[in-house]
């Protein structure tokens, strides 16, 4: 089993910055894929970013290509989300999650076995 605590959300105005953070415990990460998803009031759980278990290889959505980064500390057994250039539109509970995927599983919910109890991240006009 893995256990999924995620902080760092908060209120900040567009343009500004958030750094999320999730920490794992019962199990070591570094054999597992990270992502992170969000989920608008009202709108599906959408994914957001995701990161290989070395940190090599990161992938993102296209809403926050450029603008948000995804990193690990598999010493630390600890992922971060990285949000910059924040928009009104990036207003949702942010999700970690962990699991043993690849290809298209990246961006599914279904590629992810283990879930944290999600962070609220708003960002005002």
């Amino acid at each position: 089993q893995v256990q999924l605590v995620e902080s760092g959300g908060g209120l900040v105005q567009a343009g500004g910055s958030l750094r999320l953070s999730c920490a794992a415990s019962g199990r070591t990460l570094n054999t597992y894929v990270m992502g992170w998803f969000r989920q608008a009031p009202e709108k599906e759980r959408e994914f957001v970013a995701a990161i290989g278990w070395s940190g090599g290889s990161t992938y993102y959505a296209d809403s926050v290509k450029g603008r948000f980064t995804i990193s690990r500390d598999n010493a630390k057994n600890t992922v971060y989300l990285q949000m910059n250039s924040l928009k009104p539109e990036d207003t949702a509970v942010y999700y970690c999650s962990a699991g043993r995927t690849y290809g298209i599983g990246l961006s599914r919910q279904s590629g992810y076995s283990y879930w944290g109890q999600g962070t609220q991240v708003t960002v005002s006009s």
